[in-house]
């Protein structure tokens, strides 16, 4: 039981955000009766495809991982239901963590790298400019 309060507070940070003025809940847990922690479906509510397939790269990347699926529920609604189902004693709470972490790790590099071509891209344009005057 010390375990589950343990997992559920780690990922109190990601579950509410705010939306108009109320606390809306952005990512639920749900496990199946008679299951145990390394079998899980997160509920990521305001989601769509384009973090759900980013997410489930990401997470089969880890080898402790023996499945990560996600789900549309429907076209209309714009949530995502991710399961994931480890091996061995790690909870699928850890690889969803893990996940968003490289996955945020990565999104941030490529907006550098975008960053600085950018930045290039204007001082070659500044330079070329200058040499024409």
């Amino acid at each position: 039981m010390e375990e589950d309060q343990e997992l559920e507070r780690k990922i109190s940070g990601l579950k509410t955000s705010m939306a108009e003025g109320e606390r809306k809940t952005a990512l639920e847990m749900v496990q199946a009766a008679g299951t145990d922690r390394h079998c899980v479906t997160f509920v990521l509510h305001e989601e769509d495809h384009t973090l759900g397939n980013s997410l489930r790269y990401m997470i089969m990347k880890n080898p402790e991982v023996e499945f990560c699926g996600y789900t549309t529920t429907h076209p209309s609604e714009s949530k995502i239901n991710l399961r994931i189902q480890t091996r061995g004693a790690l909870p699928a709470v850890e690889p969803f963590q893990r996940g968003l972490t490289e996955l945020m790790n990565v999104c941030q590099h490529v907006l550098d790298k975008f960053e600085a071509s950018i930045k290039d891209y204007k001082d070659q344009k500044a330079s070329r400019s200058e040499s024409t005057l």
